[in-house]
């Protein structure tokens, strides 16, 4: 198993780069990798796949870097007003975020440049070698579980892994001690700043156009990313917490599960319970700070009853027009993926040791804010 010095040198050798930026991903790096050698339990197939991708995104970091070096005016690009998705997993943010991506006047992160940001896309000609000949996005696990397509938007935690600090690395391997360090610890300050920096590369060279983001993982971090993102603005989708935590649980299990023979159900129901229970504490306590006042609230079954109303009135909130173009693919995406929306969990909560009932107390307050933030939206 690599050391974080080891796979650095490595992405030193492969790029021909040493300038890794701020310091500050080494402690999430050394952190990580510790847990992986000491607690994950990896088989052949999750060191190959872990470790090379923890590889990658050392690479991207030097090369970020190197085109800051030769192109400083990247710093000059605006990042105005982004708007980031937030909320529980399995609540409709993905399909949200697909339905805004529909919108020909605002940028996303695409799929295929989540994880390579570099080169910055304006600078590729012709097809850009980084999107698979096949179009299709890579599936990791036995299943989708959320909606899929090479260029359409990917969550945030791709970039923010750029600092390692991601709930992404959890999801691939059982990491008690990183995951306790990032929901009790982790400084999400410097990985905003890292994102920002990263976003500003991507938008290089191409029209203005104000981001669209997105990611539950946000709600752990929310204070970080104001400071770094004062004028941003947030969609929360709701549902109810106990059809979340069984569901969100499964997926980590199908997708860690490849990765160890060892696989840890309760583990993985008791670490979904505990950060989202903060992470919804989080949000609501930022939200009463003075926040609210920048959060869209959407409900799960207002979303499935009626998605492009709904989007409609998040733009109308924004004071933002709905185009012809706009609304046209909206209807078309939402047709054609009618199956692929947010599928129900058919896991049986006793693998997980998830008692549904007895978690609800540690949601209640997230619930009943819930109840006046969709009110007060109608």
């Amino acid at each position: 198993m690599a050391s974080p010095a080891e796979l650095m040198a490595s992405a030193v050798e492969r790029t021909g780069r040493d300038d890794f930026g701020d310091d500050s991903f080494r402690e999430g790096l050394e952190i990580l990798a510790k847990a992986l050698r000491d607690e994950a339990r990896l088989n052949d197939r999750g060191e190959g796949f872990i470790y090379a991708w923890i590889g990658v995104h050392l690479c991207q970091r030097l090369q970020v870097e190197d085109w800051y070096r030769r192109h400083p005016e990247i710093e000059d690009v605006a990042i105005t007003a982004p708007l980031f998705g937030l909320g529980l997993p399995r609540t409709g943010s993905t399909a949200l975020s697909f339905l805004l991506a529909q919108d020909p006047h605002v940028r996303y992160l695409r799929s295929w440049e989540s994880s390579e940001p570099c080169p910055p896309p304006s600078t590729v000609a012709g097809e850009d070698p980084r999107i698979p000949p096949e179009q299709r996005a890579l599936m990791v696990g036995t299943r989708h579980h959320v909606p899929t397509d090479i260029h359409g938007p990917m969550e945030c935690l791709d970039l923010m892994a750029l600092d390692f600090k991601s709930q992404i690395f959890q999801a691939f391997a059982q990491i008690p001690t990183y995951s306790e360090w990032l929901v009790d610890k982790a400084d999400f300050t410097p990985t905003y700043a890292y994102q920002r920096r990263v976003l500003k590369l991507l938008a290089w060279g191409e029209p203005t156009r104000p981001w669209r983001l997105k990611s539950p993982a946000h709600m752990l971090a929310l204070d970080h990313l104001d400071r770094v993102f004062p004028d941003a603005r947030f969609v929360m989708t709701h549902r109810d917490p106990t059809d979340v935590l069984l569901s969100v649980a499964d997926v980590y299990a199908d997708i860690a599960g490849g990765f160890t023979d060892h696989l840890d159900r309760r583990y993985l129901g008791e670490l979904n319970v505990g950060h989202w229970s903060v992470g919804v504490d989080r949000a609501v306590k930022f939200r009463d700070s003075g926040a609210d006042h920048r959060f869209f609230d959407i409900d799960f079954r207002a979303m499935l009853a009626d998605p492009i109303g709904e989007v409609r009135r998040l733009y109308a909130w924004l004071g933002e027009p709905v185009g012809d173009e706009f609304d046209a693919g909206m209807r078309r995406w939402w047709a054609e993926n009618a199956e692929k929306r947010e599928p129900h969990s058919h896991a049986d909560p006793e693998e997980f040791a998830l008692d549904l009932e007895a978690i609800r107390p540690l949601f209640a307050s997230y619930v009943d804010h819930t109840r006046r933030w969709i009110t007060q939206e109608r």
